[in-house]
């Protein structure tokens, strides 16, 4: 008997369709089932991502590096990873990780997105509808981070945040990339560095 070699995704798989939030919500149902399928809504469009091998590998690392930072500082929160996050007709989105911090919250306070195939900075206004104070965005080797504020996002140096306010983000960034062969390093040498 011939065995089938196993195929790996490296890459995300990515669909965008005009659509109504009716039309949303049942393809939504019908994918409630299917593990590894992300579905998002805003303004008439939705959106399927099945998210490729290094997109899962960089959204676990940075959740495992930002979990290791909120715990060793003792700092209350829920890790809500890729929960549906909604406002009722307006938009939907399932960050690769997200988080309530200090206390437990409907939206979460922090989502974050990998994005290897295309959205980036335009997620925001997703995100802008659903009220999520922080937003941040892994692109192309790159941490940027977007605060919420009266105007929209914003971006900034370093998280707004008070439970993040802390964070070394060259340290965060430069692990995040060594976590991307080798997790195991990555959190020695960022707790390590972070006391």
């Amino acid at each position: 008997m011939t065995q089938t070699p196993l195929k790996v995704t490296s890459q995300d798989q990515h669909i965008v369709v005009p659509g109504t939030w009716e039309q949303f919500k049942s393809i939504q149902k019908g994918f409630e089932d299917s593990r590894g399928v992300r579905l998002f809504y805003f303004e008439g469009t939705i959106e399927l991502l099945m998210p490729g091998r290094e997109h899962e590998i960089f959204g676990h690392v940075i959740g495992y590096l930002v979990t290791t930072y909120l715990i060793r500082q003792g700092i209350f929160f829920q890790p809500t990873g890729a929960m549906t996050q909604e406002q009722e007709g307006t938009a939907s989105a399932q960050a690769d990780q997200s988080y309530c911090l200090d206390s437990i919250k409907l939206i979460p306070d922090l989502s974050i997105e990998v994005v290897f195939t295309s959205g980036g900075t335009s997620k925001l206004k997703r995100y802008q509808a659903l009220g999520v104070s922080e937003v941040w965005i892994w692109q192309d080797g790159v941490l940027k981070l977007y605060h919420l504020g009266t105007d929209g996002y914003g971006e900034v140096n370093q998280s707004q945040l008070e439970a993040l306010r802390d964070l070394d983000l060259d340290l965060l960034r430069r692990c995040i990339l060594i976590g991307e062969t080798n997790l195991s390093e990555a959190l020695r040498v960022f707790q390590q560095e972070i006391g």
